[in-house]
């Protein structure tokens, strides 16, 4: 369980602060503290209940154990112990959830997922990860938009990006970014000879409006006819747009709408995910540490996943995660490895501070 003892230290704290007069006067600053007030006490409520209800069970076993104890007595002690146990565990977990939302923001994601090695292959398992996603998606009744998108002519896809939005969307897909390798037999290899190929998938937090302002003169604007797969307005109308951030060299285009109005705003969406990124990349260096400290650290290049088909194996290597049920795993079916993800991550974070 949790070490609170640090929490309990900063209610205190806070409770000493919100009586001075000068935090009074301070508006802002007491709003602030009187939140955080409020936060710490519902914790440790929970907390005190918890210890409540380890009593109870202390109690109950002190009944059991007791020789002199009536049998019937006994009986109902036993009887209510798993229930108490179930209790306590519920308080538990109740109590790492909050802890744990109140560091992770709830945000909006753009995920980008991009064929790498093995050609025609890579571009056909990206179709496989984008309909993987997709049913996850679906399943946790999260909102799931098309930005762009460059399919192959056997059905596969050079590059998809689509966004993500709902309550849970960024905790649960965050862990999702790096290379995904796949091991299989393509249906285009008449030797039957296991070909591996890897695809790379990067989850960028889609900016609010204020934490992005581009000014219009630092971006290049181009229109142009869309070109590839895509329906009967390919070709037809300069409806394609690309957009660059000449301080950065950051691009971004989209081309899936038949509105230019619509794929520039797509496209900007894009592009203001990407310089997020690359801020939050050039930020300062404690929070890398801290981020290579959790679960991997997040870049496209670094290996996450193996999909092997001939052996029906999904296998995390952040976390030596292997379980023989890939189909499963396509299909959308991703709580087990996610939910072992998340933690581990908070293990890791609460031993970084201090709560464990």
């Amino acid at each position: 369980m949790l070490n609170l003892d640090k929490l309990r230290q900063e209610h205190q704290q806070i409770s000493s602060e919100l009586s001075l007069p000068e935090t009074v006067k301070d508006r802002e600053r007491y709003q602030l503290l009187a939140r955080r007030y409020s936060f710490l006490e519902k914790i440790l409520n929970l907390d005190k209940t918890r210890k409540d209800r380890l009593q109870e069970k202390e109690h109950l076993s002190q009944i059991i154990a007791n020789p002199k104890e009536e049998e019937e007595i006994k009986k109902m002690a036993k009887e209510e112990l798993p229930l108490l146990d179930e209790k306590i565990k519920s308080l538990e977990e109740e109590i790492e959830n909050k802890l744990f939302e109140s560091q992770e923001p709830q945000r909006d994601i753009i995920i980008e997922i991009r064929a790498a090695a093995g050609g025609e292959e890579s571009a056909l398992f990206a179709a496989d990860l984008l309909k993987m996603y997709s049913k996850y998606i679906e399943k946790n009744g999260w909102k799931f938009e098309m930005l762009d998108s460059s399919p192959t002519d056997i059905g596969g896809f050079k590059e998809i990006i689509f966004s993500v939005s709902g309550e849970g969307a960024y905790s649960h897909l965050k862990f999702e970014s790096g290379v995904h390798r796949v091991q299989r037999v393509p249906n285009t290899e008449a030797s039957g000879r296991i070909h591996t190929s890897t695809v790379t998938v990067a989850v960028l937090i889609e900016p609010k409006e204020i934490e992005i302002n581009l000014k219009p003169d630092d971006l290049e604007i181009i229109t142009c006819r869309a070109s590839g797969a895509g329906g009967q307005h390919v070709n037809k109308t300069d409806s394609a747009v690309r957009i660059t951030h000449l301080p950065t060299g950051i691009q971004a285009s989209c081309q899936d709408e038949r509105s230019q109005g619509k794929n520039k705003e797509k496209a900007m969406r894009v592009i203001k995910a990407r310089i997020l990124e690359k801020m939050e990349k050039d930020a300062s260096s404690k929070a890398k540490t801290e981020k290579r400290l959790l679960i991997g650290t997040g870049e496209r290049s670094e290996k996450i996943r193996t999909y092997n088909f001939p052996e029906r194996r999904f296998t995390d290597h952040r976390i030596n995660f292997t379980i023989y049920q890939l189909d499963r795993i396509l299909e959308g079916e991703l709580d087990e490895v996610v939910n072992k993800l998340i933690k581990e991550e908070r293990k890791k974070l609460y031993e970084l501070k201090g709560l464990i």
